[in-house]
């Protein structure tokens, strides 16, 4: 009975001890989900009406990611009653799902596109990333589902994980790729790191643990790459966008933007960021207030304007776990608390807006 006490008085003591920024429940500090960044301009925006169309009796569960090809075809990552990779035309009618009852799907949470249009499927829960060809069949794998069923949890505050292995993920949370092919993994909850793999998944190298420091991450959670094979990792606990060099060496960290859940980068030859300040959770009417925007900045962390409200209309937004920015201006989102994907058309030029 003492050393359950002790226990508890132990991890009471972690939590308490917790930096505040880490928190994103529902019991977040509005205050502090607040972003840095003030006056930034409004871009006008609208949403796309009904612009994916399901089949019958077939719905979206936690929309947890969006992609889409050179073809406009649009990929949904979900989590419904069973992991499923949707596939839709460049007119958004539903053309099949990819990888049905595939044995690494466990637990969406993010779908990407490669200049090659092969498609990505980065599973938490299986602990893997998968590939796909354009015609959607596995073409390599990478980590390893394990052999117990179930999601390990994340490590308590204040507690150091084990060290990570170079082909072992522990709920990665992204993918990204250079000019060269070269692969990086965002490794997520569990392990806080960014892996550099080759074109054919060899290890060279990884950078991150657990921390606040710079070059440390508090739940990597989303990453994107620009023309140079810069790093745009959304630092979520950390409040943070770490930008890392394709040779994983930290070059800059732009703190004004909130809590990135999602972050995007556009096409040449003018790249632009984008970086959703979620609602965290679907928390309360006070969080709600001072997050729900997406943020448009120039890849120097420079901010142009943002876009959307939180909420649970169409048109709002509840909480954004990825973006897809395949066209400068047409942002199209998946949301985790609202069961939905949105796209929509940005209008920078009119009077207001932000170039």
């Amino acid at each position: 009975m003492r050393r359950f006490a002790v226990l508890c008085s132990t991890l009471a003591a972690a939590l308490l001890l917790a930096p505040p920024h880490f928190a994103q429940g529902p019991n977040a500090n509005p205050a502090v989900l607040k972003a840095k960044a003030q006056n930034v301009p409004e871009i006008p925006s609208e949403p796309v009406s009904n612009f994916l169309k399901l089949p019958a009796d077939v719905y979206f569960g936690e929309s947890i990611g969006v992609a889409t090809n050179s073809k406009g075809h649009t990929f949904v990552y979900d989590r419904g009653h069973e992991t499923r990779l949707f596939e839709f035309d460049q007119n958004g009618a539903f053309m099949r799902f990819i990888g049905e009852g595939l044995y690494g799907f466990v637990f969406a949470h993010v779908v990407r596109v490669d200049s090659q249009d092969n498609v990505w499927a980065v599973d938490e829960g299986s602990n893997m990333l998968i590939k796909f060809n354009p015609q959607g069949r596995v073409e390599m794998l990478m980590g390893r589902k394990p052999e117990a069923h179930g999601i390990p949890a994340s490590p308590l505050p204040g507690t150091l994980a084990p060290p990570a292995q170079p082909y072992a993920f522990n709920r990665p949370t992204d993918v990204a790729w250079d000019a060269a092919g070269n692969i990086y993994v965002s490794d997520g909850y569990g392990n806080s790191r960014v892996a550099k793999y080759d074109k054919n998944g060899r290890f060279i190298k990884s950078v991150g643990v657990r921390g606040v420091e710079p070059s440390q991450f508090n739940t990597p959670h989303s990453m994107a790459a620009d023309a140079r094979g810069n790093l745009y990792v959304a630092d979520r606990g950390n409040r943070r966008i770490q930008v890392l060099d394709s040779d994983l060496t930290l070059r800059a960290i732009y703190d004004q933007v909130g809590t990135p859940w999602a972050v995007c980068v556009t096409p040449g030859p003018h790249q632009y960021l984008y970086s959703s300040n979620s609602n965290p959770n679907n928390s309360g009417p006070e969080a709600s207030a001072v997050t729900g925007e997406i943020y448009k900045m120039e890849l120097d962390g420079t901010i142009l304007g943002k876009f959307g409200k939180a909420g649970k209309l169409p048109g709002q937004l509840s909480t954004v776990h990825e973006i897809d920015c395949r066209t400068d201006n047409e942002i199209t989102v998946a949301e985790i608390t609202g069961w939905r994907v949105q796209r929509f058309k940005l209008f920078p030029n009119q009077r207001g807006g932000a170039q």
